[in-house]
């Protein structure tokens, strides 16, 4: 089975966001795997999609200190400029970390750790809504016994 889906995610502010409800609910097929694998990718070259903790806020502002602090905005070496001064330090971003996740899926539902999200780096200050292609391949769950739906 293969299903693929275009979400189209809302504006977020610069930093990094948990999106993992939005990509499932865009998933309408997902409780049909039994076993299979979710590719999620995003295009644009501005933004990153990464996996990590999605209890704590404190981590999510924790990876946009850090990326600023290593990837700085006002750095005197960019040449890339004319698209505003934080395009190019949003480019090294994005390929930093990535412009997609491969999931497993397992009974219906993605297989993450307890505490693992699907994080949306946006490292632009107005990035505008961010365009992702969701293709999802895996193996149907058998069809239910009759007489017990």
């Amino acid at each position: 089975m293969w299903a693929q889906h275009e979400l189209i995610l809302r504006p977020y502010p610069r930093g990094f966001h948990l999106i993992t409800r939005e990509v499932v609910q865009a998933l309408p097929q997902l409780p049909e795997v039994r076993a299979g694998l979710l590719h999620v990718f995003i295009q644009h070259t501005s933004a990153s999609l990464s996996l990590n903790e999605n209890a704590s806020p404190d981590v999510r502002r924790d990876f946009e200190r850090y990326f600023n602090h290593v990837v700085p905005q006002n750095w005197p070496g960019w040449e890339h400029t004319l698209e505003g001064p934080d395009d190019m330090p949003a480019h090294i971003k994005a390929s930093l970390l990535g412009h997609s996740v491969m999931l497993p899926v397992r009974a219906g539902r993605l297989a993450l750790g307890t505490w693992q999200g699907i994080y949306l780096g946006e490292h632009r200050d107005r990035g505008g809504p961010r365009r992702l292609l969701l293709t999802l391949q895996g193996e149907p769950l058998p069809p239910a016994p009759p007489g017990t739906r």
